[in-house]
């Protein structure tokens, strides 16, 4: 019994790059492309047609950038997934497309096994990354993701792991040779930066976060 093919859309600015990557493709036993677009507006129009599992999507591209384009595919056509096809290596492309929905980012300079890796890959669920970016797009990550914790000062970060195990404002004051306004005053402060209003709130914060068992 023959597996159905995965459908392929290519979406490319430059008709001889799609031209390579048609001929790529369809000598693949496992997928064929079914169609093409030279700008982002097209290939929007080409999925309503012809509804491919992925689309190869270039991140620069005229009229509707790559990125747009991607954004409003995974929107409207959630079975579809996107790989996107770059020459820019910079962590901005990168991160802007895969929060518009991309599953893949692959480097045009890539090798051809590579691209039909990355295909097969975010068909089935998957992601993929070019070896060359990973390390910027993770550098990138640590750069933009904040941890909520980090908000914190250290005493804020004290006190809170101390209202978290039980102790009361008076006890903790004694505690840390601090008067009880002082710690009702980090308390306070603590909460409005977490958006926590209570000491329920306090406790899951802290277990999530690690602060306590």
């Amino acid at each position: 019994m023959q597996t159905q093919k995965i459908r392929v859309l290519l979406a490319d600015d430059h008709a001889i790059l799609r031209k390579g990557i048609r001929l790529l493709i369809d000598s693949q036993l496992d997928m064929e492309v079914v169609g093409e677009a030279k700008t982002g507006r097209e290939a929007i129009e080409e999925v309503r047609k012809s509804q491919p599992d992925v689309v190869v999507m270039d991140v620069s591209m005229p009229e509707l950038n790559g990125i747009e384009g991607t954004r409003q595919i995974c929107d409207e056509f959630t079975k579809t997934k996107v790989l996107a096809l770059s020459m820019h290596r910079d962590s901005v492309y990168v991160r802007e497309i895969l929060r518009a929905g991309a599953r893949g980012y692959l480097l045009k300079d890539s090798e051809d096994d590579d691209l039909v890796k990355a295909i097969r890959l975010i068909h089935r669920g998957e992601a993929f990354l070019s070896p060359a970016i990973s390390d910027a797009v993770l550098a990138d990550y640590r750069k933009h993701v904040t941890n909520p914790i980090d908000l914190l000062t250290g005493r804020e970060r004290e006190i809170l792991t101390m209202v978290a195990l039980g102790k009361t404002n008076k006890e903790i004051a004694n505690t840390l040779n601090l008067s009880v306004y002082t710690v009702e005053s980090h308390r306070g402060s603590v909460m409005e930066k977490l958006n926590l209003h209570n000491t329920g709130d306090i406790v899951r914060f802290a277990l999530r976060s690690g602060l306590i068992d």
